[in-house]
């Protein structure tokens, strides 16, 4: 019997490797992977409208602009100028840039406004544009299959193993990292040769990394390198300065940064939360487009996206939130939602929220319980749920509470104060708020860089983040003429 299982799994990896071998495009090297090139393709456009979906787009035409050419014409020297690439820039303040299969590549508004030159972003574009071309996503999905075919060959094989089964999956799952941070270091070298392909010096890719750890380091976030994903950026901007030198030294030339264009280009964009898709202020969420507000319950964290606001105490005994509900009524709203979410209703009932049409509904989640599971456990792991559905402005909001239902009592105050502060939104100071933006200044003298920034007006508690923004220390010297950033508040100059 033993044997036979042993023969199995082998005969299986054996199988796929077989079939699955293809050549990578940027190694040149043959490799087993599960996803053709057809089917990057269709995952890329599979997740393209729920990415805009979650995170909604930055209109901005002349960045889009700017963005479609650079990686149009870095794509076309690419190791795969064939893919269908698409670029676009969504509506985030975090600075991050990212790609999914198929060629499908992703700014924030929030790395936009930290790049100081053309170059920075040039090389952030070759690293993604690397993981498309590296098959970096189907690679990834290709080392979880064959790990797990392997974990559960050796599980059903080595009573041994069975008793570091935990172990086992613990060390897979660092393998998975170290995978990852190998694609990463793979990508910076791509960013590196594809940047420069097109003109760009690329030691001022090595320098961004100087504002990430930057960044990192003022959020405190900073993990150890061998449970990241990511390699240390400190580590990145040694590495591909390293590189970058060396590429320019084998290929001689005139690269460009083109630093002054590009601060012109975003002279005006958005920084930080945008307004206009709803903030908290003082414990309380506004949404000044579509004219409403409620309390959120104190000390509570909370998320807020183009789809949904979420809210949820640190202890994370329950959660909150606001969404669309699909109908044309309240009643049809409500079965639809108990449908989508798989709820029994226990009890509902129509009534008013501070002068709106709504309903009420206490449900439960159903649960199918395993065979020989204890009731008492079954019953401790009940989810409960609460739901308040406003119909308000020719939509249906709802507001949903859960909460586990040995604790779902205890919760059902602090839901119920939420949800009845549900009110149209009237106040023309939130109704007209304005997002901060990143305006261009042109220093008329040499002088540090914190000089500047105290003669634009900015207040110490905010020089840390302007030095970051700008890419430079307080005590870097600007030359007369020379180009910095600073923050504004709407449309001031």
């Amino acid at each position: 019997m033993k044997k036979i299982l042993f023969k199995l799994p082998l005969f299986v990896m054996v199988a796929l490797i077989t079939f699955s071998c293809s050549r990578n495009p940027v190694t040149g090297k043959r490799q087993v992977l599960f996803m053709s090139e057809k089917k990057e393709i269709a995952l890329g456009k599979s997740a393209d409208p729920q990415i805009i979906g979650s995170m909604g787009l930055y209109e901005d035409e002349k960045l889009q602009k700017f963005i479609n050419e650079k990686g149009k014409q870095m794509a076309a020297i690419s190791h795969r100028p064939n893919l269908p690439y698409e670029f676009k820039i969504v509506d985030s303040p975090v600075v991050n840039a990212f790609a999914v299969p198929g060629g499908f590549v992703y700014f924030t508004r929030g790395i936009m406004a930290h790049f100081n030159n053309e170059a920075e972003f040039a090389g952030v574009l070759g690293h993604e544009i690397g993981h498309v071309t590296a098959k970096h996503g189907a690679r990834q999905q290709t080392s979880q299959i064959l790990s797990q075919v392997g974990f559960m060959a050796g599980v059903v094989l080595s009573p041994e193993f069975r008793s570091m089964a935990e172990q086992a999956s613990q060390g897979m799952q660092l393998l998975m990292l170290k995978n990852s941070r190998s694609h990463e270091s793979e990508s910076d070298k791509l960013g590196v040769e594809y940047s420069s392909k097109i003109g760009y010096d690329a030691t001022k890719m090595a320098a961004f990394f100087g504002t990430l750890k930057s960044l990192s380091a003022k959020s405190g976030q900073s993990i150890p390198t061998f449970m990241s994903t990511h390699p240390d950026p400190g580590q990145r901007e040694q590495k591909v300065g390293l590189m970058a030198r060396a590429h320019q030294q084998k290929n001689p030339g005139k690269y460009k940064v083109n630093r002054d264009s590009y601060l012109a280009l975003i002279d005006g964009i958005v920084y930080g939360e945008d307004p206009k898709g709803g903030f908290v202020e003082n414990w309380t969420f506004y949404h000044p487009v579509l004219k409403f507000k409620f309390p959120v319950p104190q000390g509570w964290q909370y998320q807020n996206s183009p789809t949904q606001f979420q809210m949820a105490p640190k202890d994370g005994k329950s959660m909150m939130m606001l969404t669309l509900a699909q109908g044309t009524n309240l009643r049809e709203a409500a079965n639809n939602t108990a449908q989508q979410l798989n709820l029994t209703v226990i009890e509902n009932k129509q009534t008013r929220i501070n002068g709106m049409p709504a309903l009420e509904m206490i449900s439960q989640v159903k649960q199918q319980q395993q065979q020989g599971q204890q009731q008492q456990g079954a019953a401790a792991q009940q989810v409960k749920v609460a739901s308040t559905f406003i119909q308000y402005n020719n939509m249906i909001y709802v507001l949903h509470g859960m909460a586990y239902a040995a604790d779902f009592n205890n919760q059902l105050r602090t839901f119920d104060r939420t949800m009845g502060g549900f009110d149209k939104l009237t106040d023309p100071d939130k109704l007209n708020r304005q997002p901060d933006r990143v305006r261009i200044r042109t220093s008329n003298k040499t002088q540090t860089l914190q000089q500047a920034l105290q003669a634009e007006g900015a207040s110490s508690k905010d020089l840390q983040d302007l030095s970051i923004l700008n890419g430079m220390k307080l005590s870097d010297r600007l030359t007369t003429g020379m180009k910095y950033k600073v923050i504004r508040n709407g449309n001031m100059r």
